[in-house]
């Protein structure tokens, strides 16, 4: 039986010390925002996480869900009673409006209490995570009358909701989507077709659900440019809200699946079923990307947060764990062996856990914490700023903390040896659920090439400039701290590379736009490299300051991004190295060689 502790203390560490969000109080919603309120949301939300949603994390992955005969779906022993408990909690809606039944707190506050849910129960987790998207997107782009419609009992969690793009056919590529869309004169359209890899599309845990579903307009144009969003409830709804007959979607199948299995992942058919445009015909991938960018951000938490729960349980059996005595003589005498966490190379495997996910929570964190100025600042260049860095952290938090989060999930495996493959310890779970996460919402070299194609060249560069400049800003602020020097020169010199990886693909990406290709998850990798020397700098700044309180908290944080510096900062080199050779040797074997 695994465990889980949610990480509170590095958690307020990082909101208050490192981020101080106190420094936003003229930002609506983080006015009331005390320490106390802090440290009570990530206590309780702690709390629902350890002690109710993880110790059904390997139990639901063995019995799975189900799916009837009539079409529904029933999620696995105990799920519905701990969904009722994050229901009543009112997690649901903890930063959304309060004009819709949530409580107004920071988006950043969302992203912490996910964090919690994702390490706990991964596949729990989905359920929750999947209705925020599909919520956020009605409330960008739906009218008055859907918000009022929808959005108070989603936000209850009354209702869930889900995002329905691949179809068998195509996946990344939505231009060749089948799924059509027949006006039926009274605003409502009939939505027919087949959507494959639908997580939580039908389920036990609420009483309705709401599809957002793209399909083609009849008569609209081919590819993209012709594709409109469109809601489609499991249940209609009857003008007093309450729900009526059953519309015309259901699940074929559930799909068999490597990893998170208590969560329903189906084959979901539409015939005729009715459904309402979500916002401006033939607009449907804008509306559907502002769900798709909040998915994103959430995957690439789901990352962080397997590396964080793995290593936890790895930690703990490295140091139970007795095999062998260390090279520099015995460390447990009075017993026959010492325990294994005191050879190098377990240490080497737990202390790159732990320096990238400590680092990625604060990068993480800054990320949320510019979602909220984006949203709230009344600044027009503030809000402009947070959606430039927005744009361009999505891709590269997507892709890398998944990346790091299936080797990390192999490594912990891999401290546990023959018991790590074993299914009773769990850890191999770990690994299979998060496989996915490096697949789902847009594939992370799909994610790299939308960093290099798109994010990095838009407005000119001005995204990663502003980025740079953050960087710069920061170094040149802190010049004067001898002390945090080995940070800031670790800081510069990966901005360095970074610019000069950005030359480097611009000089030659356009010469051969293959060059971008075969560069483009290195650039990504070495971009991610940068952000976490940027947070292990604001970590270390914050840290210093508290060196000598005689809190091991923080002489333990200088520790790990001591390694940071010197086992993972590195590799960033060896990527520009990479990203340099071009796509010539990538490229040379003639096809039919494969």
């Amino acid at each position: 039986m695994t465990e889980y502790n949610a990480p509170t203390r590095d958690m307020n560490f990082v909101l208050n010390e490192v981020l101080d969000i106190s420094k936003y109080s003229n930002l609506p919603g983080f006015s009331d925002v005390s320490p106390d309120l802090i440290e009570a949301i990530l206590e309780e939300g702690g709390k629902l996480a350890s002690n109710v949603l993880h110790p059904l994390n390997q139990s639901g992955d063995a019995e799975g869900c189900t799916r009837h005969e009539d079409g529904s779906v029933t999620t696995p022993a105990g799920f519905k009673e701990a969904y009722a408990a994050y229901q009543a909690g009112g997690w649901q809606g903890v930063s959304f409006s309060p004009d819709y039944g949530g409580q107004g707190l920071p988006y950043i506050f969302s992203v912490a209490v996910s964090e919690m849910m994702s390490a706990a129960n991964m596949a729990f987790g989905m359920y929750p995570g999947l209705s925020r998207g599909a919520a956020d997107a009605i409330y960008a782009h739906g009218t008055d009358e859907q918000k009022n419609r929808f959005l108070p009992k989603m936000i209850a969690g009354e209702w869930s909701g889900t995002m329905n793009l691949t179809e068998p056919h195509c996946g990344t590529d939505l231009g060749l989507l089948k799924s059509k869309a027949i006006p039926q004169g009274d605003g409502s359209y009939k939505i027919s077709g087949q959507k494959i890899f639908i997580s939580a599309g039908e389920h036990d845990l609420t009483e309705n659900i709401i599809h957002l579903v793209l399909a083609r307009i009849e008569g609209a144009p081919e590819g993209t440019k012709g594709i409109s969003l469109f809601i489609v409830p499991k249940f209609r709804i009857n003008d007093d809200g309450s729900l009526g007959e059953r519309n015309g979607v259901s699940c074929g199948s559930i799909e068999e699946k490597m990893g998170i299995h208590a969560n329903s992942t189906c084959v979901m058919n539409y015939d005729d079923a009715t459904g309402w445009l979500l916002g401006e015909e033939n607009k449907g991938l804008r509306a559907m990307f502002t769900m798709m960018n909040e998915a994103r951000l959430g995957v690439g938490l789901q990352g962080m947060a397997i590396s964080e729960v793995s290593y936890q349980n790895a930690a703990a059996y490295a140091k139970d764990r007795l095999q062998g005595r260390s090279l520099t003589g015995p460390k447990a005498p009075e017993k026959p062996a010492d325990p294994i966490i005191v050879h190098p190379n377990v240490r080497r495997m737990l202390m790159s856990q732990r320096a990238f996910t400590e680092g990625a929570r604060a990068w993480m964190y800054w990320t949320a914490l510019w979602g909220d100025m984006h949203h709230k600042s009344e600044d027009e260049a503030t809000r402009q700023k947070a959606d430039d860095l927005m744009g361009l952290m999505t891709p590269i938090l997507k892709a890398y903390l998944t990346d790091k989060g299936y080797s990390h999930a192999t490594a912990a495996q891999q401290v546990l040896g023959g018991h790590g493959y074993i299914t009773e310890w769990g850890m191999e779970q770990f690994v299979r659920d998060a496989r996915i996460a490096m697949i789902y919402e847009g594939t992370n070299g799909v994610q790299a090439l939308d960093l290099v194609g798109r994010k990095l060249p838009r407005n000119g560069g001005r995204a990663v400039m502003t980025f740079f400049g953050e960087i710069d800003a920061f170094i040149d602020e802190n010049k004067a701290n001898d002390e945090l020097k080995p940070f800031l020169d670790g800081l510069s010199d990966a901005k360095a590379d970074s610019a000069e990886a950005v030359q480097w693909l611009m000089a030659n990406g356009m010469q051969n736009p293959d060059n971008a290709g075969a560069g483009s998850m290195d650039f990504l990798h070495l971009m991610a490299i940068t952000c976490l020397a940027f947070a292990w700098a604001q970590l270390a700044k914050a840290a210093l300051e508290k060196k000598d309180s005689g809190d091991a908290f923080y002489d333990n944080k200088l520790k790990t991004g001591q390694f940071f510096l010197d086992r993972i900062l590195p590799d960033g080199k060896a990527h520009l190295a990479k990203i340099k050779t071009g796509a010539a040797s990538t490229m040379s074997l003639d096809q039919a060689a494969f």
